[in-house]
């Protein structure tokens, strides 16, 4: 029983959202995808007396209207189709409330503001389903009053008895395959609905921030109270952690979000290029300067930008940075006009802050500028709890990147990636997943070589209890050993830890590793 494309475009759609822009847009969208019947209202209370006239295919339905909001509008249409599939697409732009629509009775959602292709797939694909309901309780009706029919044509006609009772089986067995055949969609309906469920619980209104600890929580509850404000943010952690991630949340949920987000690793940038980099230069204001460049606080002008590894940043650049958090103002190189800048900065660093102020390679007055909102991002060893989550999470990612099935992850699996360490967190989790899903066969994740060789390594270290930077120091050194001191490349150290070339080489720096 297929539902054709023509079937599809000539379904009856109604939106109702309290914003005329929002209306013509999706009106627009659909007329040019080939839809032909379409309505539309910008009054909610009126939804119920158009369904009840008119039966709609599928409502595009906001949530967040004057007068009668979505919830209500839904609570309406259930007195009409109160054993019927409920045809609803809620529109929000509040990622809470999308649980709360699939609760209430919506069949889906697409947010705001619209991803076109997006919600082209989302309403035909609805579009799909709502018309094979149709099309299977019309096939039902039939068979029932077939039924009729023939249990009265026995009543009338004994002689036809038997012939009867055939047909009647027949009917029965047809009717049998299409209550199948209901039964089969409507648990893969609901299977569908608990993974859309579930994607939105594990995004935790953060975008790609996953888990549920208690400790990352604490961390959920902090950008959430700073984000809205334009504080500056110095994010804290080990390598790996997502501090990267945590600073991308901050700001789209922000009021710049409308504006750049610019992010500048001071590890990656050579010392001599720091300060045109981030302030830009005026052409010729040094050999090889042949063209003017603009700085990333310009293009961040409005917006946030992200300075990681801020304790990096060579110590005579460190005044010109306060300048600009305390000012708003600095100059080009070469140029002597001042430059005013609107620009919320948020800092990440691995280092202990405190102690390079102790030891004169960090400014105090710079530290207590930029530690006015600390947040420290937990190690995944303090968290492990989220490693299934992040495990799916990575598998399903890795899937559609590569192309492959992977559906199954074995507990034994899941208790050994509980059980090591993760010097690189979760960095190093997606590296060696990502390498799992490239070489496992079928549809189970196997994890081979590198995570082997790791925990293999601290098997057979010795018996006395190291602390977790002697242990990182000493592994960082046999790979190292192991690769014949190649950091960069395909069979480098920094792609066998798990780690960015820079990052490995600050962690060198730190535990003062050199090449023997």
């Amino acid at each position: 029983m297929m539902i054709t494309e023509s079937e599809i475009l000539n379904a009856a759609i109604l939106i109702v959202d309290d914003q005329e822009c929002n209306v013509l847009l999706l009106e627009q969208m659909l007329r040019e995808a080939g839809y032909t019947t379409i309505a539309s209202t910008m009054n909610p209370k009126e939804v119920s007396a158009l369904h009840r006239k008119n039966g709609y295919d599928l409502i595009l339905l906001d949530l967040k209207m004057p007068g009668m909001d979505g919830f209500k509008v839904m609570e309406a249409l259930k007195e009409i189709n109160a054993n019927d599939y409920l045809p609803v697409l809620v529109i929000t732009a509040q990622p809470g409330h999308k649980i709360l629509a699939l609760q209430a009775g919506a069949k889906d959602f697409i947010a705001k503001p619209f991803d076109l292709v997006e919600v082209k797939t989302r309403i035909h694909n609805m579009l799909e389903v709502r018309l094979l309901y149709k099309k299977l309780g019309n096939y039902n009706k039939a068979l029932e009053q077939t039924v009729q029919e023939r249990t009265k044509d026995l009543t009338r006609a004994n002689v036809q008895l038997t012939q009867e009772i055939l047909e009647r089986k027949k009917a029965e067995g047809s009717l049998q395959e299409t209550y199948s055949e209901i039964k089969e969609l409507k648990e893969r309906l609901q299977a569908e609905n608990v993974y859309l469920q579930q994607e939105v619980a594990q995004q935790y209104n953060f975008g790609d921030i996953i888990g549920q600890s208690a400790i990352l929580s604490r961390v959920f509850s902090q950008i959430g109270q700073v984000a809205p404000m334009n504080a500056t943010v110095l994010l804290l952690g080990e390598t790996g952690t997502g501090k990267g991630v945590v600073a991308r949340a901050i700001h789209s949920s922000s009021t710049r979000k409308g504006r750049p987000l610019i992010t500048v690793n001071c590890t990656t940038l050579p010392a001599t290029l720091v300060e045109s980099e981030l302030f830009g230069r005026e052409r010729g204001a040094f050999t090889g300067s042949d063209a003017r460049q603009i700085g990333r606080f310009e293009l961040a002008d409005g917006g946030t930008i992200f300075l990681d590894e801020i304790g990096e940043m060579p110590l005579e650049l460190q005044s010109k940075l306060l300048r600009v958090i305390q000012d708003g103002e600095f100059e080009r190189l070469g140029s002597p006009r001042t430059i005013k800048t609107d620009v919320r900065i948020i800092a990440a660093t691995n280092r202990n802050l405190a102690e390079e102020v102790k030891s004169g390679k960090f400014r105090e007055d710079l530290y207590y500028r930029l530690n006015v909102f600390p947040i420290t991002m937990p190690p995944l060893r303090q968290r492990k709890e989220d490693i299934p989550l992040l495990v799916n999470h990575f598998v399903a990612k890795f899937n559609k990147k590569i192309g492959k099935k992977i559906e199954t992850v074995t507990k034994e699996t899941l208790n050994a990636l509980q059980e090591y360490h993760w010097p690189g967190n979760v960095r190093e989790l997606e590296s060696v997943i990502e390498r799992a899903v490239i070489i496992s066969q079928g549809g189970t994740l196997k994890i081979f070589d590198r995570f082997d060789t790791l925990r293999k390594n601290e098997e057979t270290a010795t018996g006395e209890v190291k602390a977790l930077v002697e242990l990182e120091h000493d592994h960082i050194l046999q790979v190292l050993q192991k690769t014949g001191w190649r950091i960069e490349g395909k069979n480098g150290a920094a792609v066998l830890l798990g780690l960015n070339a820079s990052t490995l080489r600050a962690r060198m720096r730190k535990y003062e590793i050199f090449r023997q």
